[in-house]
């Protein structure tokens, strides 16, 4: 395969447009251990603190997510960068290694999207209870 200056190229929208996304899970994540953290000091529940645990975690995988496609970002840059000054064997493997990281930041999104979907049925089923 041929890589051209074109193909890493094309990553930027897709990994700008998932970044936004994972920056606006952070800030919804954000409010809500504020959130918490006030009826945590009013009222020391143990449901709140398992809340509150359950967040600390999606904020690593967050954050996680949020470095994995940042590198990935950098590295197609990179990758342009060694196709333009023409290395484009090392311009491909810079490349794989960015789809890589952007396939392990989309993995943790799924692990953070389980996670939060679940906190989620733990709500609905103190309600039907």
């Amino acid at each position: 395969m041929k890589l051209s200056l074109t193909t890493p190229a094309v990553l930027f929208s897709a990994i700008s447009l998932l970044l936004l996304a994972y920056t606006n899970r952070f800030l919804t994540i954000a409010q809500l251990v504020r959130n918490l953290h006030a009826k945590y000091k009013e009222n020391r529940t143990a449901i709140l603190f398992g809340q509150i645990k359950n967040l600390r975690l999606r904020i690593s995988l967050i954050r996680y997510m949020q470095i994995l496609g940042i590198i990935s970002l950098l590295l197609c840059v990179f990758c342009m960068f060694l196709l333009y000054i023409d290395l484009s064997l090392i311009a491909e493997v810079i490349f794989g290694v960015a789809l890589l990281l952007l396939i392990c930041s989309l993995g943790l999104s799924v692990w953070e999207i389980q996670i939060s979907a679940r906190a989620l049925n733990l709500h609905l089923s103190d309600i039907e209870d």
